[in-house]
C-alpha cells in the first residue's frame, strides 16, 4: 500500500511517542512505524521511578502503553512493522516496510540505541530481574546489595562508582588486566573502598533462571581457565550501546560512534529530525528522550507551517515560535 503523510515517526519509545503526541495535537496526523519491539528499551525495564508524575513508580511496559494510548487518542496512526529501507535523497522521503511504501514530507527518527549484551540465554531471561544495562535507572533497587558490573571502559567504571551510593559491594569484571577507561575514571573507581575488581575474566553464566532472579554469577579466568561462582544480587552490563542507525548510514551525518549528529534535533538533511537515544550519547534517559521528542515534533510542525506559508520555499521559523505548554 502507498501512504502519503506530512510527518512520519520511526520508533515507538519515549522519544517517538512524545513526538507523536505533540504532532497529533497539532493536527499533523502523524504515522508511527513502531518496529517489532514496540515501546523500545523501557519494555524490558521493570520499575521506573525517575519519570516525573509517578510518585510510586510505574512499570516500564505500562508507561509505554499509557504513552501509546495518549498518542492514539489524538489521532496518531500506527504501523506494527519495521522500516526495511529509507531514502532521504529527496523530499518527500520514502520509507519501505514489508507491506507499505510511505512518502513523507518530514521524518522524525526515534529508533533508539540498544545496549550491547553478553549474549547469554540467562542474561535475557533475567533482564529486569537482577540484570540491568542502566545503573542510573535501576541502581536504587540494589540498596545494601552486592552487585557486579561487567566492562572496563568509562561507562563501566562510572556505573560502578555510581552504584556505591546504594550497594554494599560493587565488583567490576573485566576481560583484560588494564582498563580502557580514562585515567581519572579508573583512579576514582580504584580509590573507592566499595569497588572491587576481578580482572582477566569473563562471565560464563548468570544464576538463577529457575528462581527468576539473580543469585550468583559464574566467572571464568581467561589466563587460568579456572571457573568460580560468586553470590550476587544483581549484575549490570556496561559494555556500551549501539545506536540503531543502520538505515541512515551514508544518508545522514553520524558521530564517530554511529549516533546521528544533530544541531538541537535537526540532522544534516532538512526535514529530518532525530530524538532520543539514537542521537544522545550522554544521558540516555526516558525523560530526556521525551524532551527531544517534543522538540522534534515542534520543529517538524514549524517547518511544515512555514513551507505552506512560503509556498514550499521557506526556512524554519523555530526561533520566532513559542510552544504552548498545555
Amino acid at each position: 500500500m502507498i501512504i502519503n503523510k506530512k510527518l512520519t515517526i520511526l520508533g515507538s519509545g519515549s522519544a517517538g511517542l512524545t513526538a507523536a503526541i505533540y504532532a497529533a495535537r497539532a493536527n499533523l496526523e502523524p504515522l508511527v512505524i513502531q518496529g517489532l519491539q514496540a515501546g523500545g528499551q523501557l519494555t524490558i525495564t521493570s520499575d521506573v521511578e525517575n519519570f516525573p508524575g509517578f510518585p510510586n513508580g510505574i512499570l516500564g511496559p505500562e508507561l509505554m502503553e499509557e504513552m501509546h494510548k495518549q498518542a492514539e487518542r489524538f489521532g496518531t496512526q500506527f504501523i506494527y512493522d519495521n522500516a526495511e529501507s529509507v531514502d532521504l535523497s529527496q523530499r518527500p522521503f520514502k520509507i519501505k516496510t514489508s507491506s507499505d511504501e510511505i512518502y513523507t514530507d518530514t521524518l522524525i527518527i526515534g529508533t533508539g540505541a540498544s545496549a550491547k549484551l553478553l549474549g547469554l540465554p540467562s542474561e535475557s531471561k533475567l533482564m529486569g530481574h537482577g540484570v540491568s544495562a542502566c545503573a542510573t535507572c535501576d541502581g536504587f533497587f540494589f540498596r545494601d546489595k552486592e552487585v557486579f558490573v561487567v566492562g572496563g571502559g568509562d561507562t563501566a567504571l562510572e556505573e560502578a562508582t555510581f552504584l556505591t551510593r546504594f550497594a554494599s559491594k560493587v565488583t567490576v569484571i573485566h576481560r583484560r588486566d588494564s582498563f580502557r577507561a580514562s585515567a581519572i575514571m579508573a583512579k576514582r573507581a580504584q580509590s573507592n573502598p566499595k569497588v572491587h575488581f576481578i580482572l582477566d575474566s569473563v562471565v560464563e553464566d548468570i544464576l538463577d533462571v529457575e528462581q527468576g532472579q539473580v543469585t550468583a554469577v559464574r566467572i571464568r579466568n581467561l589466563k587460568t581457565n579456572e571457573v568460580s561462582e560468586h553470590a550476587a544480587d544483581g549484575i549490570f552490563i556496561a559494555i556500551g550501546h549501539k545506536p540503531n542507525t543502520e538505515l541512515f548510514a551514508g544518508q545522514l551525518e553520524l558521530t564517530e560512534n554511529g549516533y546521528i549528529k544533530t544541531h538541537g534535533v535537526k540532522t544534516s538533511v532538512k526535514g529530518v529530525f532525530a530524538a532520543g537515544d539514537v542521537q544522545d550519547e550522554l544521558y540516555r534517559q526516558a525523560i530526556t528522550a521525551a524532551g527531544t521528542g517534543c522538540m522534534a515534533a515542534l520543529e517538524a510542525q514549524w517547518l511544515i507551517e512555514n513551507e505552506a506559508e512560503e509556498g514550499g520555499k521557506g526556512e524554519g521559523k523555530s526561533e520566532a515560535k513559542h510552544a504552548c505548554t498545555h
